[in-house]
C-alpha cells in the first residue's frame, strides 16, 4: 500500500463503512496502544515482588472499570445496554480468568516482567480468536486485547486519552479504538471517527451505531496517512475517509449530511408504522441479536421481535461453560425485555475451529481437518449432553416469562430434530419433577436452513419442525463452496445466484404447504433493494441487524405485492446473477 500522507491535496481513503452518516472536522490522532513492552528476566528473589505488582494493576483495572460503568449508565439507551453488559464482562476477565491466573503463572515459571507477561498471555488467548473462520467470534478477541491493554497500561502507567477540550466535531482518527474508549466520548462534540483495525461486528462499530457516530474501520495505515489537525471527512456508509477535501467536496458532503438527517428523521417516523404493502400484504420485521446490549436498538427499531438471537455470547471470555441459572438470568432478562414479542433464541453455533475457551476441554480432542464440515452447531451439540442439556434447561425456565422460541442451527437431517425434541422433553420432565417452573407449553422448535441439504429435505423437515428459518449467508457459502473470508474467491459469493434462490423459493414453498412459520434471517434480509424480491417469493417474516429494518420497511410500504411476484417470476426464470441484479434495479428505480 502506497503511504500518501506527504502528498498535497485531496486524498480517499478506503476501509469498511460500519455505522452510517458523515462527519466533517479536524482530526485528532490518537496514540498508539501498541504492546511494545519490553522483557525483563526477574532474579527468583523478585518474583513475589511482580506478582504483588501485577495484583495492584488488576485492582487499579477493576477500580477504573466500575468508575466507567457508572459513567455508561448516563449514555442513551441501546449505548448504555450495550456498553454495561461489555465492562461487566470486562469486570469478569479480571477476576480470577485465564488471562489473569496465566499471568501470575508465567512470572512464576518464566520469570518475566509483568508486562511483558501479560502480553505474552494475550497471544496464547487472543490469536486462537483472531484465527477463527466467524467473524462474531474473531472480532471478540479485541475483549482480550482490550483488557490486557489497560492492565499493562497501569503498569506502565502511561496516561490516558480522555478526548477532553476537542473541538466540536473533531474526528478520531486510530490505530484502534476500544468500546471502553467510546465511553469516555462526548457525542455531542465528537462528530466520529476512523480506525486502521476492526470490523462491522465487533464492539466499537455496535457502539458507533448505537451513539449514531459516523465511523469507518479498516484503514491501511491510516496513522501514517493522517496528520493532527487535518482536515479530513468520514462518510460511514460509503467506507471513505476524505482527507485534506476541496472546497467543493465539503459543499457536497454538507448537503448530503443534510439530505441523510432529514431521512434519519423521516424513517424514526415509521418506527410504529405497519410493515405493509400498498396491497395489503404485511410482512413481520424482527431483529437480529448478537449481545443483550442491543435489545435497546431492537425497541427504538420498532421490531417485532429478535428473530435471531446468537447464544454464543454466553460463551464468550469465560474460562468454564455457563450453567442453567447463569444463562437462564439472561434470557428470561431478554424474553422480558421484548414484552411479550417473540424471541427466537438459537442453540450454540460453535465448531471446533472457532471454540470458546470455555468448551477447549469439552470438544478439542474432536478437532477435525475441515471445521466447515465437521463437528459445529447442532452436531457439536448432539454429541455433548451436558452441553446441550444445559441450554435446552436456561430457555425451558425463561420461556415462562414471555415467548421464547428455540432454533437449532445447520441442521441437515430430520433425526437430528428429532433428537433434540427428545432431549428438550426429557430435560422438561426433570425440571418438572423438581418442581421447577417452565413454560407450558413446552417453546416451539424450528431449524434453520443453511445448507442445499437442508433446504431439499425442507418438505420431511416441517413434518418434525414447529417453524423453518433460512440463514441466507452460509446456504450462499454452502451451496456455491464460496468462503467470503478468501480474497481469491470472494468474488464468487453471490446470494442471488440462481441455485441460491431456487433453494429459497423451494424452502418457502414447502413451509406454505405444511403451513409452517417461515422467517428469513440472512443479511440480505437487511437490503431494502432486495426487499420487493424476498416479498415477492412469499417470504413475510425477515430478520435483520436492527439498524436496517426502517429502511426496509419503507421500501415494503412502497411495493405492491402483487407487482413484486411478478418481479420474482421474472428473476426465477434468468440463469445469469447479473440479469437478476439487473431486474431488481429496474424494479426499484420505478418505485
Amino acid at each position: 500500500m502506497k503511504i500518501e500522507r506527504h502528498r498535497r491535496g485531496e486524498r480517499c481513503l478506503s476501509g469498511i463503512g460500519v455505522s452510517g452518516g458523515i462527519a466533517l472536522g479536524p482530526a485528532h490522532v490518537v496514540a498508539g496502544g501498541g504492546m511494545d513492552v519490553p522483557e525483563r528476566h526477574l532474579p527468583a528473589r523478585a518474583v513475589a515482588d511482580e506478582q504483588t505488582r501485577f495484583g495492584g494493576a488488576v485492582e487499579a483495572a477493576r477500580d477504573e472499570l466500575t468508575t466507567l460503568i457508572a459513567k455508561a449508565e448516563r449514555l442513551p439507551g441501546a449505548a448504555r445496554d450495550e456498553m454495561t453488559f461489555l465492562l461487566d464482562a470486562h469486570l469478569q476477565m479480571l477476576t480470577g480468568s485465564r488471562l489473569v491466573r496465566g499471568v501470575y503463572r508465567r512470572i512464576d515459571d518464566t520469570r518475566i516482567n509483568a508486562e511483558a507477561a501479560v502480553k505474552a498471555e494475550l497471544s496464547a488467548i487472543a490469536d486462537a480468536f483472531a484465527a477463527m473462520d466467524d467473524t462474531y467470534l474473531a472480532q471478540r478477541a479485541q475483549d482480550v486485547r482490550d483488557v490486557a491493554g489497560r492492565l499493562i497500561r497501569h503498569l506502565t502507567e502511561a496516561p490516558v486519552d480522555a478526548f477532553s477540550g476537542l473541538a466540536a466535531g473533531t474526528v478520531l482518527i486510530a490505530q484502534e479504538l476500544s468500546p471502553a474508549d467510546i465511553a469516555l466520548l462526548d457525542p455531542n462534540r465528537i462528530g466520529g471517527f476512523a480506525t486502521e483495525f476492526g470490523g462491522p461486528q465487533g464492539h466499537t462499530a455496535i457502539m458507533a451505531r448505537s451513539l449514531g457516530l459516523p465511523a469507518v474501520v479498516g484503514i491501511a495505515e491510516l496513522s501514517t496517512r493522517v496528520k493532527e489537525g487535518d482536515s479530513v471527512i468520514v462518510d460511514g456508509a460509503s467506507g471513505s475517509l476524505t482527507v485534506a477535501p476541496k472546497a467543493e467536496t465539503v459543499a457536497t458532503a454538507k448537503r448530503r449530511r443534510t439530505t441523510l438527517r432529514r431521512e434519519r428523521r423521516a424513517l424514526t417516523k415509521l418506527r410504529d408504522m405497519p410493515a405493509v404493502t400498498r396491497d395489503g400484504v404485511s410482512v413481520c420485521l424482527r431483529a437480529n441479536l448478537e449481545l443483550p446490549g442491543e435489545l435497546g436498538a431492537a425497541l427504538e427499531s420498532g421490531a417485532q421481535g429478535i428473530g435471531l438471537l446468537r447464544t454464543e455470547f454466553l460463551y464468550m471470555n469465560r474460562d468454564d461453560p455457563p450453567d442453567a441459572d447463569a444463562q437462564f438470568a439472561v434470557l428470561r432478562d431478554m424474553v422480558e425485555g421484548m414484552g411479550g414479542s417473540p424471541v427466537v433464541a438459537r442453540t450454540l453455533d460453535i465448531g471446533t475451529d472457532k471454540l470458546a475457551y470455555a468448551l477447549e476441554e469439552n470438544v478439542a480432542a474432536q478437532v477435525g481437518t475441515n471445521p466447515a464440515l465437521g463437528l459445529r452447531a447442532i452436531r457439536l451439540s448432539l454429541s455433548d449432553r451436558q452441553l446441550l442439556e444445559t441450554q435446552l434447561e436456561a430457555m425451558l425456565r425463561a420461556g415462562r416469562y414471555g415467548s421464547l422460541q428455540i432454533l437449532l442451527p445447520m441442521i441437515t437431517a430430520p433425526q437430528e430434530v428429532r433428537r433434540t425434541r427428545a432431549a428438550m422433553r426429557r430435560v422438561a420432565r426433570r425440571l418438572q419433577r423438581d418442581g421447577i417452573a417452565i413454560a407450558n407449553p413446552l417453546p416451539a422448535l424450528g431449524a434453520m436452513i443453511e445448507t442445499p441439504a437442508a433446504a431439499l429435505s425442507a418438505d420431511r423437515l416441517c413434518t418434525e419442525c414447529d417453524f423453518l428459518s433460512i440463514g441466507t449467508n452460509d446456504l450462499t457459502m454452502y451451496t456455491l463452496a464460496v468462503d467470503r473470508g478468501d480474497e481469491h474467491v470472494a468474488h464468487l459469493y453471490d446470494p442471488l445466484h440462481p441455485a441460491v434462490l431456487k433453494l429459497v423459493q423451494f424452502t418457502a414453498e414447502a413451509a406454505r404447504r405444511a403451513g409452517r412459520p417461515l422467517t428469513l434471517c440472512g443479511e440480505i434480509a437487511g437490503e431494502p433493494r432486495l426487499a420487493p424480491l424476498l416479498v415477492g417469493l412469499g417470504l413475510t417474516d425477515l430478520s435483520m441487524v436492527p439498524g436496517n429494518l426502517p429502511a426496509v420497511k419503507r421500501r415494503i410500504r412502497a411495493v405492491d405485492a402483487a407487482a413484486a411476484q411478478e418481479l420474482a417470476r421474472r428473476v426465477m426464470r434468468e440463469t445469469d446473477p447479473r440479469h437478476i441484479a439487473d431486474h431488481i434495479d429496474r424494479f426499484n428505480d420505478a418505485l
